[in-house]
C-alpha cells in the first residue's frame, strides 16, 4: 500500500515534477457548425426585433451577445439559445413609449434582479403551473400586436405604439403605398416561404443557410442593384451608444412594469427549456444522451443575462424557440455552441457595420411580421380546442391585443379559472328509457354539490327494473360515491338491478343477468376472462374440437400475465401456448352436435368475439362514437407509423396509450422489414411503409419488438441444414411461414457477428439469446427500412424520423432505442419521461 500511496511535496523542497499541463478549452465541430448557423439566423432577428420596439438598432445585438454568452454559460439548459426575443417586443415597445429607452434598460436590470430572487427561491417549476392556453394565448396576441406595427412599415409607413391605432390607420396607408418597400418586403417574405421548401438534392444542400439571413440578403442586394431608396439600418457610434438608467415614474407602474418583464421572460425561457429537452431527447446519436435542464439554474441564468444586457444597453433577454431549435437539429452537444454564437454576434458587430448598414428596414420589418404570424400557431389552436379551453385562449388573445400583456394574462388566468370552477360544479345529469332499461347519464365531475339533483333522478327509476348509470367524468367525490351506494343497495334490494359505468370501467355492479359479460376495455384482468355473476368458470371452446373450461379472473386454473413462463420466453420451438394447452386448464371432449349447441345457443354464453363486439357496442362505441364520425368525415392522419409484432399479446394502442386516428400500425410475424427488392413476391410491408411516408405524411416510424417472440425463437431453434444421413431424405417444401423468416436471418447473422456493439437494455443484461435477439432484430429492421426509397427520401428532407422500441411482456415495461443504431441502447420510457411529467404533468 505505501509503495503506491501518493508523496506529499513541501513548500521548502524543490520541485522535482513539471507543472501541469493547463486544461485545453476544446470545442467539437458539432457545436462550432451549429453556432454558426445561429449567427447567421440571430443576426437579422435580432436587427429586426430591436426595429419593432423602437430601440436602436444596436440593443439587439448587444442581448443577443450577452444572451448567447452569459446565459448560455451559466444557464440550466446547455442548448437553449437567448436573445432579443419577439414575444418581449410588445413589452418592450410599451416600456420605451412610456418611459424611455434608458429607463427601459433600467427595468430591464430589476427584471434580472427579480429572476435571481426567483431561482434562488427554486420557483421555476411552479411557473409552468400556469395553463397552456394562457401561454399561447400570450404569444398570439404578442405575434398579432407585431404582424399589425411591422405591416406599417412593410407597406412604407410608420407604425403606432397602439394596436387600435395601427388597425384604424391601415386602410389610409395602404391607399398610400411606398412602391420601393413593398416591393423589397415581397421580395424577403417570398425568399423566406420559398427557401425551405427547394426540391431535390441541390435543394437540400441551399436549405444549410437559414432561410431568415437568404431573405434579409436578397432582398439588400436587389435594393443595391435597383438602387432604390429606402430607409436602411443606421447603426450609431458605440461612443453615443446610452447605458442604462434609473425609471422615473409612479412606482406601482415601474413595480408592474419590472413584473411584467419578468413574467414574460421567466415563462416563456422556461417552456424553451423544456421544448428543448424534448428535441434534444428525440435525436439520435451521441448527442441524444445530455442531461435534463436544471430550470432554476435556468432562471439564474437568465436572471444574469438581463442584468448584463440591461446595464450595457441592451433590450430584454429570454430564451428563443426559433434560435434554440436551429442549435438543436445543428447537431450542437453542449454549451459551446451557444456561446460561440454571442462571440460571433460580438466580432459581426464590431466588424461588419458597413455591411449591415445596407440593410433596408422594409425587409427587417418583413422577416419580423412574419415571426409575429407564426406565433399564431394552428397546432396551438386545434389543441386548446381539443381540451375545450378556447374561451382562455381568446380571452388571453384579445387581452393582450388590447389591454397590455400582463392584463392578457391576467384575464386569462381569470378565465382559466372560472372555467375549472365551473367544470367542477356544473353536472348535468339526464333520464331515459330505452327497450326497458333506464339509462341515467352524469356528465361532468361528481361532487356533493349535484348530490340532490342525482338523488332526485335516481329514484324516478322504478322498483324492479333494470338501470345502467352511465358516469362521465373523471372525479366523484365521497358523498357522491354513498349515495350512490346507497341507492344501488336499496334498488337492488326491492328486485331491481344496478349497473353503474364509466370512463375508467365498471365500478361496480350488482346481480345481473347472467348471459352479461363483465369485461371492460382497459380494466385489470387474466387471461381476458370474463368475470361470469355466479362466480363460475367461463366456457370457452377450446382449440381442435375441445371446450376449455376456465376459471374467473381470480382462480388458478389458467395461467397468469405474471406467470414465469408469460413473463419470459415460450417453450423452446413455439411461438406460445393456447389457453386449451395451458397446465393446470381442464378439458373435456364432446361431440361436434354438443360443442356447437353451447357456443351459440342464445339461450347460453354466446360467442367469445360476439360477447366483446356486444360490449363495445354498449360501453365503448358511446364515448368514442363523435372522434370516429369527425375521422370518417375527415379521414386519417396518423402522425406514426408502428410497426410491430403480430403476437396477440400485443396491444399497440394499450401500450402507447393512443387512440383512433393516431397510429398506422402494420403487424406482422417477427415485426419485420423486408429490404427492397428481397420481397419475394410479398409486397405488403413495402406497401404499407410507402403509404404512409408517401401519401399520409406520418412523421415517425416505430419498430417494436417484445419479449418471447415466436419468430425470433424459430430462428434459433432452425438448424442452417439437414443432417447428413445414410439416405437423405428429400427437403421438406418451404411453407409460407419458412419463407417469411427468411427477413430475420439478417438479425441471426448480426448477433451472430459479435463485434461487442449488440444492442441491449440499459439497466441490465439480456435475459437469454432469445431477448438479445429480439433486441437485435430492432436494429436490423431499422436498418432495411432506411434502404426504402420513400422513407430514405423522407429522411434526407428531414421529414421523417425513426425510432425502435422493445416492449417487455412479463414487465408490461417499455424500452426507446437510443444512441447509434450499430451500438445502441434500449433505455426505459418511465425513466425518461419522469421528469417531464415532474414538470408538464403525465401525458
Amino acid at each position: 500500500m505505501s509503495a503506491t500511496a501518493p508523496t506529499r511535496v513541501h513548500s521548502h523542497s524543490p520541485p522535482t515534477d513539471p507543472p501541469p499541463r493547463r486544461r485545453r478549452f476544446t470545442v467539437a465541430g458539432a457545436d462550432l457548425s451549429a453556432s454558426v448557423a445561429v449567427f447567421l439566423i440571430a443576426l437579422p432577428l435580432s436587427l429586426g426585433i430591436a426595429l419593432a420596439t423602437g430601440a436602436p438598432l444596436q440593443a439587439g445585438l448587444v442581448a443577443a451577445a450577452v444572451g448567447g454568452i452569459v446565459a448560455g454559460r451559466i444557464g440550466g439548459c446547455p442548448l437553449q439559445v437567448s436573445g432579443p426575443a419577439a414575444g418581449l417586443t410588445v413589452v418592450t415597445a410599451d416600456l420605451i413609449h412610456r418611459y424611455g429607452w434608458r429607463a427601459t434598460c433600467g427595468i430591464t436590470v430589476l427584471a434580472g434582479l427579480a429572476q435571481l430572487g426567483l431561482g434562488c427561491l427554486r420557483v421555476a417549476r411552479g411557473a409552468l403551473a400556469v395553463s397552456p392556453a394562457v401561454v399561447h394565448g400570450m404569444l398570439a396576441g404578442i405575434g398579432v400586436t407585431i404582424a399589425v406595427a411591422q405591416l406599417h412599415i412593410v407597406l412604407g409607413g410608420n407604425p403606432d405604439s397602439s394596436v387600435l391605432t395601427n388597425l384604424r390607420a391601415l386602410p389610409h396607408q395602404l391607399a398610400h403605398l411606398d412602391p420601393a418597400a413593398v416591393s423589397v418586403s415581397a421580395l424577403t417574405l417570398t425568399l423566406l416561404l420559398a427557401w425551405p421548401r427547394l426540391p431535390g438534392e441541390p435543394g437540400r444542400l441551399l436549405r444549410k443557410v437559414p432561410a431568415p439571413l437568404v431573405a434579409v440578403t436578397g432582398a439588400t442586394a436587389a435594393a443595391l442593384l435597383t438602387g432604390l431608396s429606402l430607409p436602411r439600418v443606421d447603426l450609431p457610434s458605440w461612443s453615443s451608444h446610452a447605458l442604462a438608467g434609473l425609471p422615473e415614474g409612479p412606482a406601482l407602474g415601474v413595480v408592474a412594469a419590472v413584473l411584467t418583464t419578468t413574467l414574460v421572460c421567466s415563462v416563456q425561457s422556461l417552456l424553451g427549456a423544456v421544448a428543448v429537452d424534448k428535441m434534444a431527447a428525440a435525436r439520435t446519436g451521441p448527442q441524444a444522451r445530455l442531461g435534463r435542464s436544471d430550470l432554476d439554474r435556468e432562471l439564474l441564468g437568465q436572471g444574469a443575462a438581463n442584468i448584463v444586457s440591461g446595464a450595457l444597453g441592451g433590450l430584454p433577454v429570454a430564451g428563443v424557440a426559433v434560435r434554440s431549435t436551429a442549435n438543436v437539429n445543428a447537431g450542437a452537444v453542449s454549451r459551446n455552441s451557444t456561446m460561440l454564437h454571442g462571440v460571433l454576434v460580438v466580432i459581426a458587430t464590431l466588424l461588419m457595420v458597413p455591411l449591415l448598414e445596407h440593410i433596408p428596414l422594409a425587409a427587417l420589418a418583413a422577416l419580423v411580421m412574419a415571426v409575429g404570424i407564426q406565433m399564431v400557431s394552428l397546432h396551438h389552436i386545434r389543441t386548446v380546442n381539443r381540451h375545450r379551453e378556447v374561451p382562455v385562449y381568446a380571452a388571453t388573445t384579445l387581452g393582450v391585443v388590447v389591454l397590455g400583456v400582463l392584463q392578457g394574462v391576467l384575464l386569462g388566468i381569470a378565465v382559466a379559472v372560472f372555467l375549472a370552477l365551473r367544470r367542477l360544479t356544473h353536472t348535468r345529469i339526464t333520464h331515459e328509457e330505452k327497450d326497458g332499461v333506464h339509462h341515467v347519464h352524469v356528465r361532468g365531475q361528481l361532487t356533493f354539490l349535484a348530490v340532490p339533483r342525482l338523488s332526485r333522478t335516481l329514484h324516478r327509476v322504478p322498483q324492479g327494473a333494470h338501470a345502467v348509470v352511465e358516469l362521465d367524468g373523471s372525479f366523484m367525490d365521497h358523498a357522491a360515491y354513498e349515495a350512490l351506494q346507497d341507492w344501488q343497495t336499496s334498488h337492488t334490494a326491492r328486485g331491481g338491478s344496478a349497473e353503474l359505468t364509466g370512463r375508467h370501467g365498471t365500478f361496480h355492479r350488482a346481480e345481473t343477468p347472467s348471459t352479461t359479460c363483465r369485461c371492460r376495455p382497459w380494466t385489470p384482468w387474466r387471461n381476458h376472462q370474463c368475470a361470469m355473476p355466479s362466480g363460475g368458470a367461463a366456457e370457452h371452446t377450446g382449440p381442435r374440437g375441445t371446450s376449455a373450461r376456465r376459471t374467473d379472473a381470480r382462480g388458478s386454473g389458467t395461467r397468469g400475465a405474471d406467470s414465469p413462463r408469460t413473463a419470459g420466453s415460450p417453450e423452446p420451438g413455439r411461438a406460445d401456448l393456447t389457453p386449451a394447452d395451458a397446465p393446470g386448464t381442464t378439458t373435456e371432449t364432446h361431440a361436434p352436435e354438443t360443442r356447437a349447441s353451447e357456443t351459440f345457443a342464445p339461450d347460453t354464453y354466446p360467442h367469445e368475439l360476439a360477447r366483446g363486439i356486444s360490449s363495445f357496442q354498449r360501453n365503448t362505441a358511446p364515448l368514442v362514437r363523435d372522434e370516429l364520425a369527425r375521422l370518417a368525415r375527415e379521414g386519417q392522419r396518423p402522425s406514426q407509423l408502428f410497426l410491430t409484432c403480430a403476437d396477440s399479446r400485443l396491444v399497440t394502442s394499450m401500450i402507447t396509450a393512443s387512440g383512433p386516428g393516431d397510429l398506422f400500425v402494420v403487424r406482422n410475424v417477427g415485426n419485420l422489414v423486408p429490404p427492397p427488392g428481397e420481397e419475394h413476391g410479398d409486397d405488403s410491408v413495402a406497401a404499407a411503409i410507402e403509404y404512409a411516408v408517401d401519401v399520409l405524411g406520418v412523421r415517425s416510424i416505430t419498430v417494436c419488438g417484445h419479449s418471447g417472440c415466436g419468430a425470433m425463437q424459430a430462428l434459433l431453434t432452425a438448424e442452417p441444414g439437414a443432417t447428413p444421413t445414410p439416405t437423405p431424405a428429400p427437403a421438406p417444401p418451404p411453407t409460407p411461414l419458412r419463407r417469411w423468416l427468411r427477413h430475420g436471418l439478417p438479425s441471426l447473422e448480426r448477433m451472430a457477428a459479435g463485434d461487442g456493439t449488440a444492442p441491449r437494455l440499459a439497466e441490465r443484461p439480456a435475459a437469454d439469446v432469445v431477448e438479445r435477439l429480439c433486441l437485435t432484430n430492432v436494429v436490423q429492421q431499422l436498418a432495411h427500412l432506411r434502404a426504402h426509397e420513400s422513407v430514405s427520401r423522407a429522411l434526407a428532407a428531414g421529414a421523417l424520423e425513426l425510432h425502435g422500441m422493445y416492449f417487455h411482456v412479463g414487465e408490461a415495461r417499455a424500452y426507446l432505442l437510443g444512441g447509434p443504431a450499430a451500438e445502441g441502447v434500449f433505455h426505459d420510457v418511465r425513466e425518461d419521461m419522469r421528469e417531464v411529467e415532474e414538470v408538464c404533468g403525465p401525458a
